[in-house]
C-alpha cells in the first residue's frame, strides 16, 4: 500500500465539514503518544509536532523502539481502531487529524447511535498490513517480529475471528501454551498451569465458555471443560515429546503461523455488515443475519458473527461485485456478489447482497486487490507484488477456476467451518443467456452485468 493506490480508505473529509471542528493548526510542542500493540502492550512516544506527523514518520519511531530490521519495514502498518470502526491507514496520513475527524467517519460508515457515537474514541495500533503476503512470512527470521505477527493472530483465534476446526483450535492452543509456559512440564505442573491460566487464555471464546455459538449449550458444563483440558494437555504433551532436540520458540513461533495460513482469511481485513435470511415458516418470516467481510489479497469471505462458521468464500476468479448507495430513504448501502452455482441442475448466477454502511470500503478494497491480481498475471512475479497466483486456494472451494470453459469455477460444500454454505443462504439466482462465454471479471463487466439484472426485475 503506497499513497492513494488502495481504494480499501475513504478520502479524507474536509475539514471544514467536520462536526468535530477543524484542525486550527498543528501543535508544535513535544507530546506523549501511545501507539498500541494487539495485545495489552503499547509503544510509548514522544511527538514533536504530534498535530502534523504522518504515518511514515511515526512508522521510522516505532521499527526502532521495537527493534524491527528494515528489512520487516512493510509487515505492520498502522490502524486506528475502536468497537466501531477499524481502518488501515496510509503512510501519508496524519492520525491527529483523523482522531479529530473520528466522528465524521462513523457516522459515514457505521450505523451506530447518536450516543454511542459520542462516546467512541479510536486507539492508534501497528498491526499486520493487509497487503503483506503470507507466503513472506515464513521467510521472517527476526523472532521479535514473527512474535508480534503471532500476538495478532492468537488474538483473532481466541476472539473467533478466525473460524477454524477443533483440531485446528485445540493444535493452536497447545503450541500457545507450549510458547508461554515451555515444553516439558510434567502432567502434573501442566494440570496446575492450565488450570491457573484457564482455558480461556488458550481456546476460542465460544468453545471454552465465554460466549456463544456452536458449544453454546455446553458453556459451564463441567464434563465439557475436563473433556477440553484433557485434550489441550494430550496436544501439549505430543509438542513436548516429538523430536530429540526441542525446538526453539521461533520454530514453535512459525508452526503456528503456518497452521494459521491454512485458513483461508488469516490476513484479512474486516469489516461489518448484514444479509438475508432465508424466508421460514408458513408465514415467510425472514429478517437479516450479522455477518463479518473478510477481504485479503486471496479473495472476499464471508463469516456468520454468531455461528463461527464461514457462509461464503470466493477467491477474485469466482466473483464479480458492485457496490450501490441507497436510493431512498431506508434503503442502505450494498454490497453486490455474484458468482456462479447450479439449481436443479442448471448452472445459474447467484447474488448475495450484503447489507452494509461499509460497502463503499469493501467495494475498494476488492477493486485494488483485484488489480493486484491483474497486474501480477501481466508479469513474471506472482507474489512479490502481494498478489495471488492461481495455485492459492481456500480450502473447501473447487479445485479449478472455470475459466477456460467461460464459467467461473462453481463451489463445493463440506463440514468444515471453513468451506463455504451456499445452501443456507438467501440468494437471488437467475440465469444470463447473454453470457455463455463471459470475459475474464472486472468492475466494469460486474457492474453492467449487475445493471442488465435489476434492470429486468422493472
Amino acid at each position: 500500500m503506497e499513497g492513494d493506490e488502495c481504494g480499501r480508505f475513504p478520502p479524507e473529509p474536509s475539514e471544514g465539514k467536520s462536526q468535530r471542528g477543524s484542525v486550527a493548526s498543528s501543535v508544535t510542542r513535544a507530546q506523549d503518544v501511545l501507539v498500541y500493540l494487539v495485545g495489552d502492550s503499547a509503544v510509548h512516544l514522544c511527538v514533536e509536532g504530534v498535530g502534523c506527523v504522518s504515518v511514515q514518520e511515526l512508522g521510522h519511531s516505532v521499527r526502532e523502539a521495537l527493534h524491527i530490521p528494515d528489512s520487516a519495514m512493510d509487515v505492520f502498518a498502522f490502524w486506528l481502531c475502536s468497537p466501531l470502526l477499524e481502518l488501515q491507514l496510509k503512510p501519508k496520513h496524519q492520525p491527529y487529524k483523523l482522531c479529530r475527524q473520528w466522528q465524521d467517519l462513523l457516522y459515514r460508515f457505521t450505523e451506530a447511535s447518536e450516543e454511542d457515537i459520542s462516546q467512541d474514541e479510536p486507539s492508534l495500533q501497528y498491526r499486520r498490513n493487509v497487503f503483506y503476503p503470507k507466503s513472506k512470512e515464513l521467510q521472517i527470521e527476526d523472532e521479535g517480529v514473527l512474535r508480534l505477527l503471532y500476538d495478532e493472530a492468537r488474538v483473532n483465534i481466541l476472539a473467533g475471528r478466525f473460524p477454524c476446526d477443533p483440531e485446528t483450535w485445540m493444535g493452536l492452543g497447545a503450541l500457545s501454551f507450549a510458547l508461554e509456559l515451555g515444553i516439558g512440564l510434567d502432567d502434573q505442573k501442566a494440570t496446575a498451569a492450565l488450570r491457573e491460566k484457564k482455558l480461556i487464555s488458550f481456546l476460542p471464546v465460544h468453545v471454552s465458555g465465554g460466549g456463544g455459538g456452536l458449544f453454546s449449550t455446553l458453556r459451564g458444563k463441567g464434563g465439557r471443560q475436563a473433556g477440553l483440558e484433557l485434550n489441550l494437555l494430550e496436544e501439549y504433551r505430543k509438542i513436548s515429546t516429538s523430536g530429540s532436540t526441542p525446538l526453539e520458540p521461533t520454530q514453535h513461533l512459525r508452526q503456528y503461523l503456518s497452521s494459521c495460513h491454512s485458513l483461508p482469511y488469516y490476513g484479512c481485513a474486516f469489516f461489518s455488515g448484514e444479509i438475508d435470511k432465508p424466508a421460514q415458516g408458513i408465514l415467510y418470516r425472514a429478517g437479516r443475519k450479522a455477518v463479518n467481510v473478510g477481504i485479503s489479497l486471496e479473495g472476499v469471505y464471508v463469516m456468520d458473527v454468531k455461528e463461527k462458521h464461514v457462509l461464503l468464500g470466493l477467491r477474485f476468479s469466482e466473483l464479480s461485485w458492485d457496490h450501490s448507495y441507497p436510493e431512498g430513504e431506508g434503503d442502505s448501502h450494498i454490497l453486490w456478489l455474484e458468482f456462479d452455482g447450479e439449481e436443479a441442475g442448471t448452472p445459474v448466477n447467484k447474488l448475495l447482497k450484503i447489507y452494509s454502511k461499509q460497502a463503499e470500503l469493501m467495494s475498494g478494497l476488492i477493486e485494488f486487490c483485484v488489480e493486484l491480481r491483474s497486474a501480477a498475471e501481466g508479469g513474471t512475479t506472482t507474489e512479490t507484488d502481494g498478489a495471488v497466483g492461481p495455485s492459492h486456494q481456500p480450502a473447501g472451494q473447487a479445485g479449478g477456476s472455470g475459466e477456460g470453459n467461460g464459467r467461473r469455477g462453481k463451489l463445493r460444500r463440506q463440514n468444515s467451518v471453513v468451506c463455504s454454505r451456499v445452501h443456507t443462504l438467501n440468494t437471488i439466482s437467475y440465469v444470463d443467456n447473454a453470457a455463455t462465454h463471459k470475459p475474464k471479471i472486472t468492475m466494469r463487466n460486474a457492474k453492467r452485468r449487475l445493471a442488465w439484472y435489476k434492470a429486468r426485475r422493472h
